[in-house]
């Protein structure tokens, strides 16, 4: 589509209260599943059906599916009849069987909704499956009059936005086509399963008319897609000049329009990324009040950010697809440890994450942002914008940087959690002006042979008989009084970082609230202390998360937990009591009985703020000492 520069004056940013379709303070992350080649790649919902768990596994919580009805066009977006929702991405059938999948792992559908713009089913007017008249037009539309058109009778009101030539433009004043559209999303969209709705070209009609359909179908989720060109400087755009905050004022404005009953994707944010990251210039990410250069500056909770779509990036190989405005191919990790650090709510385009191999570094990043409680409304303070180097505290808990300049967060208790090429992301072991805990990195290595498939678990903390006899504790999975606060210090792992994702205690009870269900606890990682050349490329817990470790100097098979350890919590501030468990294998380990600990017990003991080495089954440990 055309897209040309607007001109608005800045005003201030509306406020209203959180509509059902946008919480506050949302942590849920959003998949785009497909791209723009997807319709001709065959059968495509029962490709997406087949990575349903994986989906689920790396921590995504939506999945925005493709226009689903009837359309003129492979990709959907010049739909005909609306009620069909056989496509060229399936039949209605798997996108039933694909929607119940997404569902079975808990995972929400949102649909595509094109309603700007509708084609005739056989002519240029003639609507069928929901029949409209010829009022449903806008008057005008370019079809009026045109030849070979046609589109004659009553017209219907004036355009409530830009016009779209390659269809007809619908008029949402019509109580008809309100009525029709509700019934389409209420009993097709939400029969077949859909949860929610991403509003396609909404800058073709009124905002208002979102507001009327999502208070009508309730969604739980809305966005819309309000695509407009952004000007940096003025640069070709002349008196027209469209500067960031003018680009932004437009999103806020449409979502006002909406009564606040949905988001808006981002696009200030993701063309002024597209332009630091080309640039390397940083500055144009801050505004002149310290916030964020985007939408997410002024309204986060209601902002979408991403870092290419169907529309503005590749489909599959850098340069193929529609690649209208990508962010530059060797730079897309660096747009994303932006975006899965700052507030809004972030969406991962399919063709990085499945096509691409970014799929494990984009799920640390999603495990990172869940562990650490990062949300739409998360506080951004930044530090540094400038040539060469973004710096940026969020929430007070973790900080990243981007750009080739060094930088490191001022202060105490920051672990590096992840890095790559120009980029580097921080988390805070404790809050150190909480007098009432003390936290300390803690490791435990464990040996326990394993096969491919089977992952390590952990599960512990203190006694309940124990606690409520000698500490007047009474312990229960409510009130978690003999679990042991923690934050996992390594989120590099692909594989454990999703099971580790919003797991704050070691714990007896299992998976906690909003953890992955596949987890068995607390996970562990795989550890060695040599990686023999006939394995192939060396893997490293400092980048991988897994393989080598400088800690283990036992040998294969010492699975680790490095946590920083609320220690004030332990017995004595010292001792905590802990069992394995090896998923997909052995299960739990034996019972043992260790000599010199607190009290009796069938469970290893370890000591907080030390490097502890056991071995399953084992009763006495290979040894527990201070860090080297």
């Amino acid at each position: 589509m055309k897209l040309q520069c607007l001109a608005l004056s800045v005003v201030a940013a509306l406020a209203f209260e959180a509509q059902a379709a946008v919480p506050e303070n949302n942590t849920d992350i959003m998949l785009q599943g497909f791209q723009w080649t997807s319709a001709s790649a065959g059968n495509w919902y029962s490709q997406l059906e087949a990575n349903a768990d994986e989906i689920a596994a790396a921590g995504f919580d939506m999945v925005w599916l493709p226009p689903p009805s009837q359309a003129g066009s492979n990709e959907g977006y010049l739909p005909e009849q609306l009620y069909d929702l056989n496509s060229k991405y399936g039949t209605e059938t798997e996108l039933a069987s694909l929607i119940s999948a997404l569902h079975n792992n808990g995972v929400k559908a949102i649909a595509d909704i094109v309603i700007n713009h509708r084609n005739g089913t056989g002519s240029w007017c003639g609507f069928a499956n929901p029949n409209w008249s010829m009022q449903a037009i806008t008057s005008d539309d370019e079809a009026w009059g045109a030849s070979g058109s046609n589109c004659t009778g009553t017209r219907g009101n004036a355009d409530s936005g830009g016009g779209y030539s390659a269809a007809r433009d619908i008029d949402h004043s019509q109580s008809f086509v309100q009525t029709s559209i509700e019934d389409w999303m209420n009993t097709t969209l939400k029969g077949v399963g859909f949860d929610g709705w991403r509003y396609d070209y909404v800058k073709g009609y009124s905002g208002s008319y979102v507001g009327i359909y999502n208070n009508a179908t309730n969604p739980y989720f809305s966005v819309g897609e309000y695509w407009t060109s952004l000007c940096y400087n003025g640069e070709g755009c002349g008196s027209d000049a469209n500067y960031p905050d003018a680009h932004r004022q437009l999103l806020v404005n449409w979502v006002s329009a909406t009564g606040g009953t949905s988001a808006v994707f981002d696009f200030t944010t993701k063309g002024l990324l597209n332009r630091a990251l080309e640039t390397y210039n940083y500055a144009i990410l801050k505004d002149s009040s310290g916030k964020p250069q985007g939408a997410i500056g002024w309204w986060p909770s209601h902002s979408v950010t991403f870092v290419d779509n169907h529309d503005t990036g590749p489909s599959g190989a850098c340069g193929s697809g529609q690649n209208h405005w990508p962010v530059p191919c060797d730079k897309v990790m660096q747009a994303y440890a932006y975006i899965m650090t700052h507030p809004g709510v972030p969406s991962v385009y399919y063709t990085h994450y499945f096509n691409w191999g970014l799929g494990t570094q984009i799920k640390s990043l999603m495990a990172l942002r869940k562990a650490q409680g990062l949300n739409s409304n998360s506080v951004v303070t930044i530090d540094t914008a400038t040539q060469g180097l973004y710096a940026a505290y969020i929430d007070g808990k973790v900080a990243m940087k981007m750009g080739s300049t060094s930088w490191s967060p001022s202060g105490s208790n920051w672990v590096l959690a992840q890095s790559g090429t120009d980029w580097a992301i921080w988390t805070k072991a404790a809050d150190e002006d909480d007098t009432t805990s003390d936290y300390q990195r803690t490791v435990v290595l464990i040996y326990g042979q394993t096969a491919s498939g089977e992952d390590m678990f952990v599960r512990g903390g203190i006694d309940h008989t124990y606690a409520a006899n000698n500490l007047g504790l009474t312990c229960t999975s409510s009130n978690y009084s003999c679990a042991i606060p923690i934050t996992h210090n390594n989120l590099r792992n692909a594989t454990t970082a999703p099971w580790k994702a919003n797991d704050t205690y070691l714990d007896w009870y299992g998976t906690e609230s909003s953890q992955s269900t596949a987890a068995e606890g607390t996970a562990m990682d795989w550890t060695t202390d040599v990686w023999p050349s006939s394995w192939g490329t060396a893997k490293t817990v400092a980048v991988d998360g897994y393989g080598v470790e400088t800690l283990n100097t036992y040998g294969q098979h010492y699975w680790m937990l490095d946590v920083q350890m609320d220690c004030s919590k332990a017995v004595d501030g010292v001792w905590f009591e802990f069992k394995t468990y090896i998923k997909n294998g052995a299960g739990w380990e034996a019972n043992v009985s260790q000599s010199g600990t607190p009290y009796s017990s069938g469970n290893h003991f370890a000591k907080c703020g030390k490097v502890n080495v056991f071995q399953r089954g084992v009763s006495e440990p290979v040894s527990i000492h201070d860090f080297p």
